[in-house]
C-alpha cells in the first residue's frame, strides 16, 4: 500500500498490510492533537501473524539457503531504510515529540543495525570438540524459532532494528508488537523491509494493546523467543507468561543510572555529559543519567553549573529542532510531575524546574534538577523517565559506590576522574552492565548494553547480542573401527 499523504495506518500480517475492525488515534506529544490513526490489531491478529512466522520457519526460507543471501537481504534492508529516512524522521518526530534531528539520526542508526549484523549473518561458526580418535563432536548454531520482540515508545525504530537485525542474521522469523503512543515510524520502517522482498512471515508488524496482542503473543506454544524493552511490571507479566512454556528471554527494564562526579573531573565533560544523559529526549531513555552523585568538595559548584545549562535549554516542539522536547504523553508527564511533588514534601529542593512550562500547549516539562536529595527518597532510587536530576554529595569512594549501587536496577553507570587508576578501580565496584567514563553514553551498536537487578538480562547490541538468537546444538559420532 502507498501511504503518502494519507492518515491512517495498517499492520504487516504474512507479507500484506491489513487494517483492522478498530482505530487507535495517534496525537502530537507537541500540541496533543490527533494527527493520524492505526489499524489496531487483535488476538486472532497475533495468531495469524505467529502460524505465518511457524510456517516460515518450518519451510527453512531464511535457512536452507547460504547464509551469505541473508547477509544480501539484510543490506538492502539497511538501503532501503535510508531511502525513506527523511520521510520517517517527520513522521516519528511528530508522533514521538523528540526533534527531527533526533528522529533522522534514529533512523540511521536503525540502518546501521542492519549493516552491522549482516556482517555476522554469515560467520556463526560452531567449533570442533575433540574427543579423541573414535568420535567426531561438533556444535552448531541454530535459530530460536519464531522471536516475539514488543518495542517501546521512546525509541521505537532503533530499539526495533536492534533486535530485529541480529534475529533476521541468525535466520529468525520475527513478529514486533509496536508501541500504542508512538507506532507509525515502524510502519514506515517495515515498508523499507516490505520492499526488499523477504519471506512471507519472516517479519510481521502489529500495533495491539499489550492487554490483548501482547499477552497472546507472549503466551503462546508457537513463540520461541520474546525480547522485551519496557518497565518491571510489565516485564514481569511478560516473563509469568513466558513461564508457561519455558520460553527464553531477553529483558531490557530500564535504570536508575548514576554518575559519580569526582574532584579532578574535567567540568565541561560533565556538563556535557548532564546535557545529553538526562536532557536528552527530556529523559525519556532507559539509561538516562537520573543522578548526579558528586563529591561534597564540589558539590555547589556543579550544581550552579547544572542549573545554568537547565534554564538555558531551548524548549519547543520536536520540528524546531530545540534543546528540550514534550514527554510523550499527559499519563507520563503527571507521573513525573507526582514524582517531583513527593520528593520536594520529602525534603529535596528543586533548584531549578519542577514544574510544566507554562503557557505552551502539549506534555513540556522544565528541565528539572533537584538538590538535597537523600538516597532513601523514591526519587534516587526508582525511575523516573522524565527530565529530572538528583545531585547527591558523597565524601568517600566507598560512600560513592555504596549510594551509586543502592538502587534494585543495574543498567548503566557512569565516572568522572583524569585518574585512570580510579577509573578502572570505581568501574569494576559499579553494579551495572555498562560503564561509562567520562563521557555518558560512550560507545555505540558495537557495544553490547543490557543490565543486571531490575535493569533486565541479556545483551543486546555488539557482536555478543547475536548469540542471544540462537540454540547452541552438539552433535556427537561414534566413529566406525574397520
Amino acid at each position: 500500500m502507498n501511504y503518502e499523504n494519507t492518515h491512517h495506518w495498517l499492520n504487516y500480517i504474512d507479507g500484506e498490510w491489513v487494517d483492522g475492525e478498530r482505530r487507535l488515534n495517534v496525537a502530537n506529544p507537541a500540541s496533543n492533537e490527533t494527527f493520524a490513526t492505526v489499524a489496531l490489531a487483535n488476538a486472532d491478529d497475533a495468531e495469524r501473524a505467529l502460524a505465518s512466522a511457524v510456517r516460515c520457519v518450518e519451510s527453512g526460507a531464511l535457512t536452507s539457503p547460504r547464509p551469505a543471501e541473508r547477509v544480501r537481504l539484510l543490506l538492502r534492508i539497511a538501503a532501503e531504510i535510508r531511502e525513506v529516512s527523511e520521510r520517517g524522521a517527520q513522521i516519528l518526530c511528530r508522533e514521538n515529540g523528540k526533534t527531527l534531528r533526533d528522529a533522522r539520526d534514529e533512523f540511521i542508526e536503525a540502518a546501521r543495525y542492519f549493516e552491522y549484523y549482516a556482517g555476522m549473518a554469515d560467520k556463526l561458526e560452531g567449533v570442533s570438540v575433540p574427543l579423541g580418535d573414535d568420535y567426531v563432536d561438533f556444535t552448531r548454531y541454530e535459530p530460536m524459532g519464531v522471536s516475539v520482540q514488543i518495542v517501546p515508545w521512546n525509541f521505537p525504530v532503533s530499539i526495533c532494528a536492534r533486535s530485529l537485525a541480529p534475529a533476521l542474521a541468525a535466520g529468525n522469523a520475527v513478529v514486533v508488537k509496536s508501541p500504542e503512543l508512538s507506532p507509525l515510524g515502524l510502519c514506515v520502517l517495515f515498508q523499507a523491509i516490505d520492499a526488499v522482498g523477504l519471506p512471507k512471515g519472516a517479519a510481521q508488524l502489529l500495533c495491539g494493546l499489550g492487554s490483548e496482542v501482547g499477552a497472546h503473543l507472549a503466551s503462546s506454544s508457537k513463540t520461541n523467543q520474546i525480547v522485551f524493552t519496557g518497565s518491571v511490571p510489565t516485564g514481569r507479566t511478560i516473563l509469568a507468561a513466558a513461564a508457561q512454556w519455558a520460553t527464553p528471554s531477553v529483558m531490557e527494564l530500564g535504570g536508575k543510572s548514576a554518575a559519580v562526579v569526582f574532584p579532578d573531573s574535567d567540568r565541561a565533560q560533565v556538563l556535557a555529559s548532564v546535557k545529553s544523559g538526562i536532557f536528552f529526549n527530556a529523559g525519556q531513555v532507559c539509561s538516562a543519567m537520573s543522578r548526579l552523585i558528586v563529591h561534597r568538595s564540589i558539590h555547589d559548584e556543579v550544581v550552579d553549573s547544572v542549573c545554568n545549562l537547565a534554564r538555558k535549554l531551548s524548549i519547543g516542539p520536536g520540528s524546531q529542532d530545540p534543546d528540550h522536547t514534550p514527554l510523550i504523553s499527559a499519563t507520563q508527564i503527571e507521573r513525573v510531575l507526582a514524582m517531583c511533588d513527593e520528593a520536594i514534601a520529602e525534603g529535596a529542593t528543586a533548584v531549578t524546574g519542577g514544574a510544566r512550562v507554562a503557557d505552551r500547549p502539549g506534555h513540556f516539562m522544565q528541565p528539572t534538577v533537584l538538590a538535597d536529595v537523600h538516597p532513601r527518597m523514591k526519587i534516587a532510587y526508582e525511575e523516573v523517565f522524565g527530565p529530572v536530576l538528583s545531585v547527591i554529595p558523597f565524601d568517600t569512594e566507598d560512600e560513592a559506590v555504596e549510594i551509586a549501587n543502592g538502587t534494585p536496577y543495574g543498567l548503566v553507570a557512569g565516572v568522572f576522574t583524569r585518574d585512570v587508576n580510579r577509573a578502572l578501580r570505581f568501574s569494576r565496584r559499579l553494579r551495572a552492565g555498562q560503564v561509562f567514563v567520562n563521557e555518558w553514553y560512550a560507545g555505540g551498536i558495537e557495544t553490547p548494553f543490557g543490565g543486571v537487578g531490575l535493569s533486565g538480562f541479556g545483551r543486546e547490541k555488539g557482536q555478543e547480542a547475536i548469540y542471544s538468537y540462537v540454540r547452541t546444538k552438539n552433535v556427537g559420532i561414534r566413529v566406525a573401527q574397520d
